[in-house]
């Protein structure tokens, strides 16, 4: 299956931009009084800026650079509009009254995902970048972001038959230069010396960094519901994006090769799918939490070892201090999803029947 995502990111930027207004618009109409003619103001900025900038983009007339690119035309029109919504919310600051502070949360919210949409299509990063960004950006042929085709090629190679492999602990220096190897160049290849369980590590901290999991928030509910039962697991999942199902049907295929040599690397499919399915399928503060945090380490920019659960989701950054050890952190009020365990167990269990409709991965 190929992935085409020039026409579909063109639609959705226009989308995100036009939404945006309309939802800052609409906050404040509810709100009432003088907010609501603020918001209109905001609100009206970020839509007018949008339509200028495709204006502009269609006319004939408009000179552009050679080597300007979508994504370039895109992070300009991105960053203009989040200065906007700065002097907008400052002015929403100072009219808006105390139990009407609708509009001030839609713009703040909007303003969080201008960032963050304008941060996936500014870097190089593979780690921490929204998956539909990645793969656009690698332009190929597989809907499934390089950096996990590399490494399973690894572990199918030389890696499979190694114990407790996705469940061992890393070397974490070894993690970090990884990280650090692909967010510069996501053609790059894995060092002949890697531990094929440094290999499994990379894979977790991917899917930890991801800022949606691959089930994405909106089905997590149908999916977990679903559990073990097939026939409706197979339909649910065709709802999802198409990079977010065909990753998931990537990383499903390679733990089932996993679990085919448990009799060597004693790690069976339920094994396997207590180690992942925290990081393939979650919730916001739910009890997998800190273990993705800890897979975050090797990310730039997040919690100290001393911060608490709840910081640890603004800033981290396990690796500063490498003579110290880092245990994962373990909440005995917090147990795991068994729903989401269970969930991906069957998928592994029943790769073929679940994703019937999926290109047939083929190993190298």
């Amino acid at each position: 299956m190929t992935f085409d995502g020039s026409q579909p990111w063109r639609q959705k930027a226009t989308d995100f931009f036009s939404s945006s207004g309309v939802r800052i618009k609409q906050a404040g109409q509810s709100a009432g009084g003088n907010v609501a003619d603020v918001a209109e103001k905001v609100g009206s900025m970020v839509k007018s800026k949008w339509v200028i900038f495709q204006e502009k983009r269609q006319s004939k007339q408009e000179w552009t650079p050679p080597k300007e690119t979508v994504q370039e035309r895109l992070i300009s029109a991105a960053a203009s509009t989040t200065v906007l919504l700065r002097k907008g919310l400052n002015e929403t600051k100072e009219k808006v009254v105390v139990g009407k502070v609708k509009v001030e949360e839609a713009a703040k919210k909007t303003l969080n995902n201008i960032e963050r949409w304008q941060k996936g299509v500014a870097t190089n990063d593979v780690f921490g970048v929204p998956i539909e960004v990645v793969v656009q950006r690698e332009q190929s042929a597989k809907a499934v972001p390089q950096v996990l085709v590399t490494c399973a090629d690894c572990l199918i190679v030389s890696g499979l038959s190694s114990e407790y492999l996705f469940k061992s602990e890393e070397d974490k220096k070894t993690v970090k230069n990884l990280i650090s190897l692909f967010n510069e160049d996501w053609k790059a290849t894995i060092p002949d010396s890697t531990s094929p369980v440094d290999v499994a590590s990379l894979i977790k901290c991917y899917l930890a960094s991801l800022p949606e999991p691959l089930t994405t928030f909106v089905l997590f509910n149908e999916i977990r519901e679903a559990r073990s039962r097939i026939r409706e697991l197979r339909n649910i999942l065709k709802k999802l994006p198409n990079v977010n199902y065909m990753t998931l049907e990537f990383v499903t295929a390679l733990l089932l090769r996993v679990s085919q040599k448990s009799s060597l690397n004693k790690m069976d499919s339920r094994s396997l799918a207590i180690e992942v399915a925290p990081l393939i399928m979650w919730q916001k503060g739910d009890s997998g939490e800190e273990l993705r945090l800890y897979f975050r380490y090797g990310l730039k920019g997040g919690p100290s070892r001393s911060a608490d659960v709840a910081s640890k989701a603004n800033s981290f950054d396990y690796l500063e201090g490498e003579e110290e050890d880092v245990q994962i952190p373990l909440d005995d009020a917090a147990p795991p999803d068994y729903g989401a365990i269970e969930v991906i167990q069957c998928l592994i269990e029943h790769h073929n029947a679940v994703f019937t409709d999926a290109n047939e991965t083929v190993w190298r």
